[in-house]
């Protein structure tokens, strides 16, 4: 699984120190970090961070609608995990919050516990992703003709082995993420008229495969 985030709400310019920093990707792959990262505050945390650049607790609160003794609390959770830290400057809830890597990568693993604690982190961001799209459905008529045609919504079925589908992935993941994943933590990158877009690619199999000897006989 692979989270290359664009996901918050706000478009706050971010500090000269922020912009000067290249996108990455933090491989999160064990149970235990994976199930401190599975509460809904601090997925909203992340998101709001991710692009909103630093932030402090109180102004984190207004974002994501909760207090901000509740957004101190989790961002010190998170930052025992290495997922936030503080951006210098400020004190008590008036200090700001940042971001240590841009983007999230969560690979699947042979192990129940950590796929368990993973699938729980993914349902979390699909269900917020997920009601974005809903509030895009219920509201687009209200956005300029030009959004509403640039906007897609595409569905495809293929046939294909897991060898393709893995490698299908990659290429979409090459061909969109270079291109704008630096706009992230740079500003001034962003072209004039440019809003958050969130994008969600789905591929998966929608049966399980044909044991060893139905395929052998499906293809004689």
């Amino acid at each position: 699984m692979h989270y290359c985030r664009d996901m918050s709400l706000d478009d706050t310019a971010s500090g000269p120190s922020e912009a000067a920093r290249p996108p990455e990707f933090r491989k999160v792959d064990d149970a235990r970090t994976l199930r401190a990262l599975a509460h809904p505050v601090r997925i909203g945390l992340i998101e709001a961070l991710s692009l909103g650049g630093a932030m402090t607790a109180t102004e984190l609160a207004e974002e994501i609608g909760e207090s901000p003794t509740t957004c101190s609390f989790h961002l010190r959770q998170l930052a025992r995990y290495g997922f936030v830290e503080e951006a210098g400057g400020g004190k008590g809830r008036a200090r700001p919050w940042r971001m240590t890597s841009i983007g999230m990568e969560i690979p699947t693993v042979d192990d129940p516990e950590t796929t368990i604690a993973a699938t729980m982190v993914a349902r979390l961001f699909r269900e917020r992703q997920l009601n974005r799209y809903q509030t895009w459905l219920e509201t687009n008529a209200t956005y300029p003709l030009q959004w509403r045609e640039a906007a897609g919504d595409t569905q495809l079925v293929f046939y294909m082995t897991a060898e393709e589908l893995k490698q299908l992935n990659a290429e979409l993941r090459a061909l969109a993420g270079p291109r704008f994943q630096e706009r992230l933590t740079d500003p001034s990158l962003r072209p004039a008229g440019a809003v958050p877009v969130e994008m969600l690619i789905f591929s998966y199999p929608v049966r399980l495969p044909p044991a060893d000897g139905d395929n052998r006989k499906a293809q004689s």
